[in-house]
């Protein structure tokens, strides 16, 4: 791939020389109402701080640990929900697809399609999502190196879509736990990648409770500023008004005061390295 200089999300340029592009909210709909005020209360933060913003929600997370986890509302009822929140709170949407027969309809809806680490590598997938014309947030596989993200990327751009962000989220470091190279951000941008930092799934410890996912959540603070220092153009984090009380990835959440905190130190470093525009 050859270098360029910014990818289009949501209207907004995402790159080096460009505003922080932040993506944040609940992991899953847990209900309506919910999803709604999150949606509110997140635009009006990032509002406060001058970033380009997408409400980021899943309507189904198809890769819990346990079958007997929650998983959202499904296709229908969750596509429902996210094109009330677009068209009431006015706010780009960002979801995440795990098949291919949900790549159409959810692109009737999102501005961003999301698609998941695990799926990175699935061609018709990765394809499916590039040729919707969307913005395509590739996360990066936690069994993938940096230098090869680069293949899956490609397979979007060669579908003709090249608005894709790539997502770090950690690497599987031995058993249920993960570990985010920070050498990776460098590598990933020499290679013509926009780079996003998934703040929150990175301090997960996958699988590591009875049938659940951990998570550290006191460290998300620090690998935001280590990744702003390393260089990124994005910042994906999931918050939720009560992470404790989250039906999903709540050891990894932040809430929305965490949250704020969190950027302002992540904005403040990338100031000081002038990497953030006035």
């Amino acid at each position: 791939m050859s270098a360029a200089p910014s990818i289009e999300l949501c209207g907004h340029k995402v790159g080096p020389g460009q505003k922080l592009f932040v993506i944040a909210g609940p992991d899953s709909i847990e209900s309506e109402e919910m999803a709604l005020r999150h949606a509110k209360l997140l635009k009006e933060l990032t509002g406060r701080l001058g970033v380009p913003y997408a409400f980021k929600c899943s309507y189904d997370k198809a890769n819990r640990t346990s079958g007997k986890s929650f998983r959202g509302p499904g296709l229908k009822e969750g596509l429902r929900i996210l094109a009330r929140i677009k068209r009431e709170v006015g706010v780009p949407i960002l979801t995440d697809v795990h098949e291919t027969s949900h790549v159409g309809p959810a692109a009737e809806v999102v501005d961003i399609i999301q698609i998941p680490a695990f799926l990175c590598r699935q061609t018709d997938l990765v394809e499916a999502v590039a040729r919707t014309g969307k913005g395509v947030n590739l996360k990066k596989g936690q069994f993938v190196a940096p230098k090869d993200i680069v293949h899956s990327a490609r397979k979007a751009v060669e579908s003709g879509n090249p608005n894709v962000l790539v997502t770090e989220r950690g690497a599987t470091f031995g058993y249920n736990n993960l570990v985010v190279d920070m050498r990776g951000f460098a590598q990933m941008r020499e290679a013509g990648l926009v780079v996003c930092f998934d703040a929150t799934h990175s301090v997960q410890l996958p699988s590591s409770g009875d049938g659940q996912t951990g998570g550290e959540r006191k460290f998300v603070s620090l690998l935001a500023r280590s990744a702003a220092a390393a260089g990124i153009d994005a910042l994906f984090t999931e918050v939720h008004e009560d992470p404790d009380r989250a039906l999903c990835d709540g050891p990894c959440s932040l809430n929305p005061q965490m949250f704020e905190d969190v950027l302002r130190q992540v904005l403040a470093i990338r100031r000081a390295l002038g990497h953030e525009p006035a």
